[in-house]
């Protein structure tokens, strides 16, 4: 069986929209390592064999140039700062949150060592919504619908 090139472009967009509906922020590499493999097989005749060695390749130069170029400094903590620092920052919702209910929300990189917080707001949003912080309370983040 031979993969044709048009195939790695549908499993890379899949693999793409996957990540729009788990937020974990991975997948994604793999969807491009997908789309760069069906770029190559559309410009040269490559083996499936290759094609999966050239998928896993790429896939994981992704995830390790994320890791070591772009995401350098995520472990580093801001504890000790104000909080007037971390209004603005933008979050995914990963609980509902309604008025008068804490939801929860997830950063890209942590906010005062935790990348995850619970949170309130003045009307309902849902899950995979993003929200951006308008003020810290206590240990809770009050949030707002983003508007575009």
């Amino acid at each position: 069986m031979q993969l044709l090139w048009w195939h790695w472009l549908i499993l890379g967009l899949g693999l793409l929209l996957i990540e729009l509906a788990i937020p974990a922020f991975f997948i994604v590499w793999f969807g491009l390592g997908a789309l760069v493999v069906g770029l190559v097989a559309a410009m040269i005749d490559v083996p499936l064999g290759a094609q999966v060695l050239l998928w896993t390749l790429f896939s994981l130069a992704f995830v390790w140039l994320w890791f070591r170029v772009f995401k350098k400094d995520a472990h580093k903590t801001t504890i000790g700062f104000s909080k007037g620092q971390f209004i603005g920052e933008i979050g995914l919702v990963t609980r509902d949150i309604r008025p008068y209910q804490q939801g929860q929300i997830r950063f890209q990189k942590p906010i005062l060592g935790d990348d995850v917080w619970q949170s309130i707001a003045d009307e309902e949003i849902p899950v995979g919504e993003r929200v951006r912080v308008i003020d810290v309370q206590g240990n809770i983040l009050k949030v707002g619908r983003i508007i575009v």
